[in-house]
């Protein structure tokens, strides 16, 4: 019932949003430090190296998400599989919904839209460790594409990945 109360969009952002996405990138990677191997630097930020190029290669899109006017999340998307490294795959290379925002479909909502921006053939990778995540995804995949989907299952550098894979 909360998706009706919830006016979400996605938004691109422009160049200077970056660093209204890099702080929230810090939030996106406290979360994961959880379950993935991810340290501070010595300016207690994690930092995402590859955010600049989201603004300097055209096979890149930053985006912003809110919900009813507040921040709320973010999407990186790319162009290029990071698994076969087709050119020609959309791959969803971060996502992140603030925690309050979560359990209430609008994570589903920006997937979706998403998705229906760039038609073609997706990937979304998640980390074995990440069990909402892979849950969350599994669920929007399912409702986007409107038949059970099965993850393929690949050894990454020693993680173990499950990978959507889906044409929008």
């Amino acid at each position: 019932e909360w998706e009706s109360l919830m006016n979400v969009k996605v938004i691109a952002a422009a160049p200077d949003q970056e660093p209204i996405l890099a702080n929230l990138i810090e939030l996106y990677a406290h979360d994961f430090s959880e379950i993935a191997d991810l340290q501070l630097n010595a300016d207690g930020r994690f930092g995402y190296a590859p955010l600049p190029l989201y603004w300097q290669e055209s096979n890149r899109h930053p985006f912003l998400v809110t919900a009813n006017d507040k921040l709320a999340g973010f999407a990186l998307v790319k162009q290029g599989s990071e698994i076969t490294g087709d050119e020609d795959v959309w791959d969803m290379a971060e996502f992140f919904i603030v925690r309050g925002y979560r359990r209430h479909g609008a994570g589903k909502i920006v997937a979706h839209e998403i998705w229906r921006s760039f038609p073609g053939r997706w990937e979304v990778r998640v980390v074995e460790q990440n069990r909402g995540g892979l849950a969350f995804w599994n669920h929007a995949v399912a409702s986007f594409t409107g038949a059970q989907v099965t993850a393929s299952v690949h050894q990454i550098n020693n993680k173990t990945w499950h990978i959507f894979s889906f044409n929008a």
